[in-house]
Parts: structure tokens; C-alpha cells; sequence
């Protein structure tokens, strides 16, 4: 039974600010969250998985993938990164292929924070873009809480090799 891990996600209505260390190095984190490899633990079997994912991983360079609900619904969402600092850092942009209920296809902005700490990385998530969207900041901070926790447990079942 996987622990209940120490993940603090909060919005103040226009930005969601999400924390949590990952006891993996931050090289590692990097790659989770810049590669394909997000598809092996973005997501689960009762919410949602990501498939499809595609990223050109340069300034300028476009991301792409499809989140896959429970149920089979394919919702895509893509963006473009603005900064990369590899591997401590990425800036990019989100917007949703589909009429998102409480945000629609509104462009956002996600920073990654990767500091290294004695136990692995102090991952920190800004995402910006929710002004007038009260409702959908805080249903984006729900959200990245749960992701945060799925990359903890990743790395706690021993994937912390190269995948």
C-alpha cells in the first residue's frame, strides 16, 4: 500500500503554487517531466493516464499530448516551452484542445522548480493565467496535488534509474 506522500498545493485565484520533494536526484525528475516517461506515471487507472506525448524540448519547441479519462475520452492539451535550464528549470505554456469547464481553451503558464535537497528534489509548480478564473485555479491546484503525489510514488517504487 503506497504511503499517503507529503505533497501542499494552494491558489490565491489567479495562480496555483504546488511543492513536493521527490527522492530522486533532480537529473532524474528532469526527465520524468521533459520525456515520454511522463506517461508511466502521469495519471491513474481511476482518473485519467497521458498518451501520445511528443516534445521538441528546446526554446520555442512545442509539447503535445492526449489525456485519456477512465471512461476513454481522449482530451489533447500542448503548449510551447519558453525556458528551459536543464535540469533545473522549465517555463512553458498550456492550453487545452477542448472546452475545459472552468477554464476552456485558455493559454496558462507552468513553471517546473527543480532544487536539489539531501533527499532527492524539491519539486515546486507555479502555474499561472486564472485571473477572473477563481474556479479553475482551485480546481488546478486539486490537480497538481494528485500529479505531485503520482511522481512521488513513482519514484518511491525504485524508478530512479534511466527508464
Amino acid at each position: 500500500m503506497p504511503h499517503e506522500p507529503a505533497t501542499h498545493a494552494m491558489t490565491n485565484g489567479e495562480t496555483v503554487f504546488a511543492t513536493a520533494d521527490i527522492s530522486a536526484p533532480p537529473e532524474r525528475v528532469f526527465r520524468a517531466l521533459s520525456t515520454e516517461e511522463a506517461e508511466l506515471w502521469w495519471g491513474s487507472a481511476d482518473t485519467y493516464r497521458m498518451v501520445g506525448w511528443t516534445a521538441d524540448l528546446c526554446v520555442g519547441g512545442r509539447w503535445a499530448v492526449v489525456v485519456r479519462t477512465a471512461d476513454g475520452k481522449d482530451m489533447p492539451a500542448s503548449g510551447q516551452f519558453l525556458e528551459i535550464e536543464t535540469p533545473r528549470r522549465i517555463v512553458q505554456t498550456r492550453a487545452y484542445g477542448w472546452d475545459h469547464p472552468t477554464l476552456g481553451r485558455r493559454e496558462t503558464k507552468v513553471a517546473w522548480l527543480l532544487e536539489p535537497i539531501a533527499s532527492g528534489t524539491r519539486l515546486t509548480v507555479c502555474h499561472g493565467g486564472f485571473a477572473g478564473r477563481q474556479e479553475a485555479a482551485a480546481e488546478h491546484a486539486e490537480g497538481w496535488g494528485r500529479v505531485l503525489a503520482w511522481l512521488q510514488d513513482y519514484f518511491e517504487a525504485g524508478n530512479r534509474a534511466a527508464a
